[in-house]
């Protein structure tokens, strides 16, 4: 079975400022190991978190958007789903993984997506943990 993964914004942040396992994991994507999935509403969370917690220039924004647009797919989301009370925000992530029949979240979020386990049949995995998947399989 081919995986197919959502990264959530942590671990897309972590890759393209610090490397490491984050970046080894969105490279499986990269390579065509995996299928990359991810929606505007990610995509908006990253540009702004960029701008504003890592002073990035627009032009650095963009070209981060730009290379990630290349080889993950977009999927659309409605924003109706509710499922992370403690963290409403999350909902996008869960949201974008149903919506794109992923069978993994990768995510950094130990406080509340990680100790969800799964949902709707998607894993949720740390980068480090869905690297040894991706590699296993």
């Amino acid at each position: 079975m081919r995986l197919v993964a959502v990264y959530d914004t942590s671990v897309l942040i972590s890759a393209l400022i610090y490397g490491g396992v984050p970046r080894r994991s969105l490279d499986l994507a990269r390579e065509g190991t995996v299928d990359g999935v991810t929606c505007d509403e990610i995509l908006s969370e990253l540009s702004e978190k960029l701008r504003s917690r890592f002073t990035f220039a627009e032009a650095d924004v963009q070209s981060a958007l730009q290379d990630l647009s290349s080889f993950l797919q977009l999927t659309t989301i409605t924003g109706a789903l509710r499922v992370v009370t403690a963290d409403p925000k999350d909902d996008m992530v869960i949201e974008c993984a149903v919506a794109a029949s992923a069978t993994h979240i990768v995510t950094g979020d130990r406080r509340h997506l990680l100790p969800m386990g799964q949902y709707a049949g998607a894993q949720i995995v740390s980068p480090a943990q869905f690297v040894a998947l991706a590699l296993a399989s």
